[in-house]
């Protein structure tokens, strides 16, 4: 069997996610990685409904990147339930969140938070 992997890599955010009250109330600089697997359907390679259509994939994280939330752990969750949702054929979907520069004291670092989900 053939499959195939969308995935969109190192889109940026500027959301109000963060443990303390002061990173949501200002913001935090955000990466993610999202990678969905699926069957490969050759049945017409030029037909977007044998595909996922990565403007969906991105439409998921601006509406779980949108709202203010303590914990990366819960957008995780939230974009992987939203894909499977709306792709049920997807194998495998990985998703991680890097944070830029996160509040505790050191220079210049960033923090990453992953999730991953396989059929089994």
């Amino acid at each position: 069997m053939i499959t195939q992997k969308v995935a969109l890599k190192e889109v940026r955010f500027y959301s109000p996610i963060g443990f303390y009250e002061e990173e949501q109330m200002l913001g935090n600089e955000f990466f993610i990685n999202l990678d969905v697997v699926f069957p490969f359907e050759n049945s017409d390679a030029e037909d977007l409904k044998n595909t996922i259509n990565y403007e969906e994939l991105y439409q998921i994280l601006v509406d779980v990147m949108r709202p203010k939330r303590k914990l990366l752990e819960s957008a995780l969750e939230d974009i992987i339930d939203l894909v499977l949702k709306k792709y049920t054929f997807a194998e495998h979907v990985n998703v991680s969140i890097r944070k830029v520069n996160p509040p505790f004291g050191g220079d210049i670092a960033n923090s990453e938070v992953s999730l991953f989900y396989n059929r089994s």
